[in-house]
């Protein structure tokens, strides 16, 4: 897929991967060793660090994820978001796909300084740097794994599930198996992308099951609608011409009109099953609606959850702070 294809499919990853981009050329441009940044580089380019993320710059919960810590962290990282970018964003939507990478992206963050924090607390850690796109793409590789349980398809194509699960697998046991790999950051990633995406799913199944619903039989939708006729007493000619004259004349009406009355019958007909039709796609509609915004809302409970976090782990690292002064 060119470039070009590329930004037409899928926007925003075309866009991430810019970033990534940019950024490292912007660092090596300034001096950052390409292969081997020191720890002053990446915590100057926002690196997510627990004295500096969980004190006064949760900003670095975000900006982590655009960094990486080498060529060949970056090369490995946007590789992945290019195969799952391209087959996650046409399917959930650009907005959304952007929202469930910075989500799953702080999460794994978050996940990455309560490890840490606790592990400090305990005596058998310390403070460490992480950084990298690979938060959030876990979790839009475990979105895409709920999608693929759910065989939600994308321009017709349902997703294989097993290599779905063979390439997460990898990636797990890849960061328990090598050091220095941010394994809290990759699994708080993937849970929640998973949770996202199982809000994308249910709402998705939801959507599906109302509009099969509520699609009109043919043979139903032809009886219900069908026009009823008046039909007037057989006569000759010279007496329905008179009939017809005396009914006008009774009703009204000028002999010149165009009025017919199969019109009329056929005018009220109609519009009594227009009105009939649109009172019943109103609950259809509002019910769409609801569903369409489950993800949103979802979303919304996560990241008020994860001010919270964020918010109980500072606090803790202050008061440990007031105890030992």
């Amino acid at each position: 897929m060119t470039i070009q294809q590329l930004l037409k499919t899928a926007p925003v990853t075309t866009l991430l991967l810019i970033s990534f981009i940019g950024l490292f050329i912007m660092q090596v441009l300034t001096g950052v060793d390409a292969n081997n940044p020191s720890t002053e580089a990446l915590l100057k380019w926002g690196a997510n660090a627990l004295p500096f993320t969980m004190g006064d710059e949760p900003w670095r919960l975000v900006s982590s994820a655009f960094l990486h810590i080498g060529l060949m962290h970056l090369l490995f990282n946007g590789f992945a978001m290019y195969f799952f970018g391209q087959i996650a964003e046409p399917m959930f939507g650009s907005a959304k796909f952007l929202a469930l990478f910075l989500l799953a992206a702080i999460g794994g963050n978050l996940l990455n300084n309560y490890v840490t924090w606790h592990s400090i607390l305990e005596g058998t850690g310390q403070p460490g740097l992480s950084a990298g796109a690979s938060g959030g793409i876990m979790g839009i590789g475990a979105a895409l794994l709920i999608a693929a349980l759910f065989k939600i398809s994308v321009n017709g194509m349902v997703l294989n599930l097993k290599s779905l699960i063979f390439i997460m697998g990898i990636n797990l046991v890849y960061g328990f198996a090598v050091p220095g790999i941010d394994n809290a950051g990759h699994i708080g990633g993937a849970v929640t992308g998973l949770v996202i995406a199982l809000a994308f799913a249910v709402a998705y199944r939801q959507r599906m099951k109302i509009a099969l619903q509520n699609t009109p039989n043919p043979a139903t939708y032809k009886d219900r609608y069908q026009t009823t006729y008046i039909n007037f007493p057989a006569s000759s000619d010279t007496d329905s011409s008179a009939n017809n004259e005396h009914f006008n004349n009774d009703v009204g009406f000028d002999n010149n009109s165009s009025f017919h009355p199969d019109s009329a019958v056929n005018s009220h007909v109609n519009t009594h099953a227009n009105h009939s039709h649109l009172s019943e796609q109103k609950t259809p509609t509002k019910s769409i609606l609801i569903w369409q915004l489950l993800p949103w809302l979802v979303m919304l409970l996560i990241s008020i959850g994860f001010v919270w976090w964020w918010q109980d782990i500072h606090d803790q690292i202050l008061q440990v702070l007031k105890t030992i002064e």
